[in-house]
């Protein structure tokens, strides 16, 4: 069956030992699948095989793009979706809100007590944010706040999954059945 769209996943900070091979960016990739999409999971520079050194997200960010450009080629007519998890889902976002390419947004674990999300204000793009009940580096609280910025005519969903932690230990596949659920419903 041909992919009916195509998807980026971006991994958590690297300097914490974040790879395309962490747990929920592997288990993001195959709900994707699941939902019919091709997907691309990607090192950031210096991380594994890549060459390069940790950026701060700015050369992170320029890492996704070339993955987006690879994508468009590869997947030509195809609507792209940016996923990210972590320190993947701040740099995601960015980039998928800027990148006319991008048509949906997925935020896993969204880490609000650490980076500013005030950018998402400017977000037109139907966004699943994906959150667990008790994540250490983002307060449900404030993510909500965060989601409020967003124009009210955009289409944002919020998943909590409860009892799960920022590496959804024990929740793994609730994450996946609701990134599959959203995408299959949502992306066209």
């Amino acid at each position: 069956m041909p992919a009916r769209g195509a998807a980026l996943v971006l991994h958590p900070h690297p300097l914490g030992g974040g790879t395309m091979h962490n747990k929920v960016v592997f288990r993001a990739a195959g709900a994707l699948n699941d939902a019919g999409l091709a997907a691309l999971r990607i090192n950031f520079r210096g991380v594994g095989q890549s060459t390069g050194t940790h950026d701060e997200g700015r050369g992170e960010q320029e890492d996704a793009r070339v993955a987006l450009d690879y994508l468009s080629e590869r997947y030509p007519g195809l609507s792209l979706t940016l996923c990210g998890f972590s320190f993947g889902a701040r740099v995601g976002l960015e980039v998928g809100i800027a990148d006319n390419r991008v048509v949906n947004l997925i935020s896993i674990g969204t880490p609000v007590d650490k980076y500013d999300f005030s950018f998402l204000a400017a977000a037109r793009k139907p966004v699943l944010f994906v959150h667990g009940g008790r994540d250490e580096f983002g307060a449900l609280e404030r993510l909500r706040e965060v989601i409020a910025q967003i124009a009210p005519d955009v289409d944002v969903q919020l998943v909590v999954i409860e009892g799960a932690d920022h590496f959804f230990v024990d929740h793994l596949e609730a994450l996946k059945q609701a990134i599959t659920r959203w995408s299959a419903i949502s992306i066209q």
